[in-house]
C-alpha cells in the first residue's frame, strides 16, 4: 500500500469532528464533587463561608453584641435602632460538643456565623448544581444549534446538486461543483464530502459518513433516499429536487411548532418569576412581623411573670429558620423541573431545558441570597 502524503492525511483529518461531550461531563463531575465536598466541610463547621456578613456593631454601646435580627431595622418598633432589634445571623452553640474539639458552647442567642450550616450547604449545593449541568447543557445546546444551522441549508444543498445533475452531472461532480458555495455551518461538511471524493472515496461512502457524522434523523433519512436513487440509476436530479421540497416544508412545519411552543416558555418563566416574589414578599414583610410578634409575646409574658406565654396563649417562632430553608430548597427544586419541561415543550430535548434550568437556578440564587 502506498505512503499517503501530507495532502491526503490533511483531507482524512478535516473529515473528523472533535466531540467535546465527555470531557466537560468528567470536568462537570469534578467540580460538583468539589462543590459537595466544601458543602458538607460547612455542614459540620469544619469552615465557614457563609455569603453575608456577621454584624459587629455595638447598637446600645454596652460592649457586648446583642440579639435579634434584621441590622438598621427597628423591629420593636420603640422608634429608635438598640439591643431589642435583631440581627440576621447563625448562633453556632455546641452545647453538647457536637464537633468533638472538647468546648460545650452554650446558645447565647448572639449570632457568630453570618448563616447557618444547612443554608451554607445549600448555598454551594445550588452552585455545584450550577457547575455540574451548565457547561454540558449549554455545550449541547450549541451543537444542536449547529446542526439546525446545517439542516436549514440542506435543501439548497440538494437544490445544487439536483441542477448540476440536469446538466449531465454524476452524482460526486455535482458535490465537488457545490462545494465551492456557501451554505452556512453546512460549507465544512460539504468541503469535507468533495475533499473525500476527490481523494476516492464513492459518492454514495462519502454521503453516508456525512450522515454519520450529522447522525439526526431528518439527515440520516435524506442521505438513505439519495443513496437508494443513485444506486438504483436512472434520474437522480429529480429525486433530489423532490427531497429538497419535502425536507423545506418539514423544516417550516418544525419552525412553526417552536414559534408556538414559545408562548409556553416564556409561561413557565414568568411562574417561576411569581413564585420568587411570592417568597420575596413573605420574607420581607410576613415572616418579620410574625417573629416580631412571637418576641413581643414572649417578652410580655416574662415582664409579666407568666408561664407559657400571655393568657396562656404562646407564639414558637424557632420554625421561621426551617421555614427560609424550605423556600431556598423548592426555589432550586422549581428551576430544575421547570427547566427541564421549558426544553420538553420547546423542542423536546431535556438537554436543552436544563439551559434554562442553570439560567433559573441562577437567578434563584442571586435573589434570595442577596435580598
Amino acid at each position: 500500500m502506498a505512503q499517503m502524503t501530507k495532502d491526503e492525511m490533511k483531507k482524512v483529518v478535516m473529515a473528523k469532528k472533535r466531540d467535546f461531550t465527555r470531557l466537560i461531563l468528567v470536568l462537570s463531575a469534578i467540580g460538583f464533587t468539589i462543590f459537595i465536598l466544601f458543602g458538607f466541610m460547612n455542614l459540620t463547621n469544619q469552615i465557614d463561608w457563609s455569603l453575608k456578613s456577621v454584624p459587629t456593631q455595638d447598637l446600645n454601646g454596652d460592649g457586648i453584641i446583642q440579639i435579634p435580627e434584621e441590622m438598621g431595622l427597628d423591629t420593636n418598633e420603640n422608634g429608635m435602632i438598640d439591643s431589642g432589634d435583631v440581627f440576621d445571623g447563625y448562633d453556632s452553640g455546641d452545647p453538647y460538643d457536637m464537633d468533638g474539639d472538647g468546648d460545650y458552647e452554650e446558645f447565647d442567642g448572639i449570632p457568630d456565623q453570618g448563616q447557618s450550616p444547612t443554608q451554607r450547604f445549600l448555598n454551594l449545593l445550588f452552585l455545584g448544581l450550577a457547575v455540574m449541568m451548565g457547561p454540558w447543557a449549554f455545550y449541547t445546546s450549541k451543537k444542536q444549534a449547529d446542526l439546525q444551522a446545517i439542516e436549514r441549508r440542506l435543501p439548497d444543498f440538494l437544490r445544487d446538486v439536483a441542477e448540476a445533475g440536469r446538466f449531465g452531472m454524476t452524482l460526486a461532480d455535482a458535490i465537488v461543483v457545490a462545494s465551492s458555495g456557501r451554505y452556512g455551518k453546512l460549507t465544512p461538511e460539504i468541503k469535507k464530502m468533495a475533499a473525500q471524493i476527490e481523494w476516492g472515496v464513492p459518492a454514495s461512502e462519502t454521503l453516508r459518513m456525512f450522515s454519520d457524522r450529522i447522525d439526526t434523523p431528518l439527515v440520516a433519512r435524506v442521505v438513505t433516499i439519495v443513496i437508494k436513487a443513485s444506486d438504483a440509476g436512472g434520474s437522480v436530479a429529480d429525486v433530489l429536487a423532490m427531497v429538497a421540497h419535502d425536507t423545506r416544508e418539514e423544516q417550516l412545519s418544525q419552525r412553526e411548532r417552536e414559534i408556538q411552543m414559545s408562548t409556553y416558555l416564556a409561561v413557565i418563566y414568568i411562574s417561576f418569576a411569581v413564585f420568587l416574589v411570592t417568597i420575596i414578599i413573605l420574607q420581607l414583610t410576613f415572616l418579620p412581623k410574625i417573629r416580631l410578634a412571637g418576641t413581643n409575646v414572649a417578652l410580655a409574658a416574662e415582664e409579666a411573670g407568666i408561664a407559657g406565654g400571655v393568657g396562656g396563649a404562646s407564639l414558637d417562632v424557632s420554625a421561621i429558620p426551617s421555614i427560609e430553608i424550605a423556600f431556598f430548597v423548592s426555589s432550586m427544586i422549581h428551576a430544575v423541573g421547570d427547566g427541564a419541561m421549558a426544553g420538553v415543550l420547546q423542542n423536546g430535548s431535556i438537554p436543552n431545558g436544563l439551559r434554562h434550568s442553570v439560567i433559573m437556578l441562577i437567578l434563584g440564587f442571586l435573589i434570595l441570597t442577596l435580598m
